[in-house]
């Protein structure tokens, strides 16, 4: 009696396992969006118009950029809100962010468009010194939050966008704890989960040979695109064929 009793509760248990397992394998439907430093998510609005004709839902991530561990926590918190599994994309200094919250289960793959792609101890701050980018508008404030210059913006950071647009978005950019640029990255997801990347082939922000190292250090899948720094807004149909891509990859 207690044989079979205990054969039963196995099997139940296989079965509930079994069509858990079923439902999280399906599609990736759910596109979650971090943003950079010096910008904000409203940058993604044309990627998540793309997405959302395409049939996907789309999350943005508005973190505060107060420190890292901030930054991540409010990328859970979106990634907390989805109905199954999540492709995570980031921005710039969002590589950074999607390469610590990736480590959620909930989380498929990456995406880093014009992105840093951090090893486990590494530092924005260090990784910018091994290729420097081009810009010298970065400065610091009173209370050590750092900005770009305005009048530096559209050259170093979209120069490929309208001069009226890359204004707006000078003034609306959200200034990053200085600190951030000196903490070390934790141990990376794209070490265990399927991972792509765009280069920014006239980025003036990130370097982009430097993108091209670390893209091709985490074995991601690779496109490259002439574009600026904020390609994630200048050229939207390039970056959501890419998390297109991606996510019918991880659906396969």
């Amino acid at each position: 009696m207690l044989q079979k009793t205990l054969t039963r509760i196995a099997a139940g248990l296989a079965l509930a396992f079994a069509v858990q397992g079923a439902a999280m394998a399906g599609p990736i439907k759910n596109i979650v969006l971090v943003h950079g430093a010096f910008a904000d998510g409203s940058g993604w609005q044309e990627v998540t118009r793309i997405l959302d004709k395409a049939g996907y839902h789309v999350a943005i991530v508005q973190e505060p950029q107060t420190s890292l561990a901030d930054d991540v926590a409010a990328t859970r918190r979106i990634l907390g809100q989805q109905q199954g599994k999540s492709l995570l994309v980031g921005h710039s200094y969002g590589g950074f962010i999607i390469s610590e919250a990736g480590q959620d289960p909930s989380v498929a793959g990456l995406v880093y468009i014009a992105a840093l792609q951090p090893e486990k101890g590494e530092t924005l701050a260090g990784l910018s010194a091994k290729n420097p980018p081009a810009t010298k508008g970065i400065a610091e404030t009173a209370d050590h939050f750092l900005y770009l210059k305005p009048e530096l913006y559209h050259a170093d950071f979209a120069a490929d966008l309208p001069a009226t647009q890359a204004s707006f978005m000078a003034r609306s950019q959200v200034m990053p704890a200085a600190a951030i640029f000196n903490t070390q990255a934790s141990e990376p997801a794209w070490k265990t989960k399927p991972s792509w990347a765009l280069v920014a082939t006239q980025d003036r922000a990130i370097n982009p040979d430097l993108e091209r190292f670390m893209a091709k250090r985490a074995q991601s899948q690779v496109v490259e695109v002439k574009a600026s720094h904020a390609v994630f807004a200048s050229q939207p149909r390039q970056v959501a064929e890419l998390i297109e891509k991606a996510a019918q990859s991880l659906s396969e």
